[in-house]
């Protein structure tokens, strides 16, 4: 079935520096499910920590189905997430010995199943969010450059 994205946190990669990425299944509700196949989910200030040797996705917004009645779910919950536990064991050391944090980076859906892809980040300082932007405005004028380039060496033939 192949993958289908539900929501992008772009954001993360401008306030964090990510190390690894990791993929956990999520425990939800049935009408969350049907609204996030509507798409309506929102992952700014997300972020998911381990407690009691479980790990869990906290501020992620999931909008309530719009055709729900009362079982309707609680938008702001706190999930669950799915991890093996060597996995969770060393995201916790990493998380509370050395400054990580550990970021939702996108949702999506995987073969009928709601996956999250976490980061483990490091917070950037300010210099370093602006050594990104230079740097990512370089790559852009090289591009264009190319790509006129490009163009030019055409209409010469």
């Amino acid at each position: 079935m192949g993958e289908k994205l539900i929501c992008n946190n772009k954001k993360a990669f401008h306030d964090y520096f990510i190390e690894e990425r990791y993929e956990a299944g999520m425990v939800l509700q049935g009408t969350e499910v049907k609204s996030l196949r509507g798409g309506k989910a929102n992952l700014n200030d997300s972020f998911a920590i381990v407690k009691n040797g479980e790990a869990y996705l906290h501020n992620l917004h999931i909008s309530p189905y719009d055709f729900g009645n009362r079982q309707n779910h609680d938008p702001d919950r706190m999930r669950k997430l799915l991890l093996h536990k060597k996995e969770i064991l060393k995201l916790f050391s990493k998380i509370r010995e050395q400054g990580y944090t550990l970021i939702p980076l996108r949702i999506y859906f995987k073969d009928g199943k709601v996956k999250a892809e976490l980061g483990l980040a490091k917070g950037k300082k300010n210099y370093d969010k602006r050594e990104t932007l230079k740097q990512n405005d370089m790559k852009r004028d090289v591009q264009v450059a190319l790509k006129e380039r490009g163009r030019q060496n055409r209409d010469r033939e």
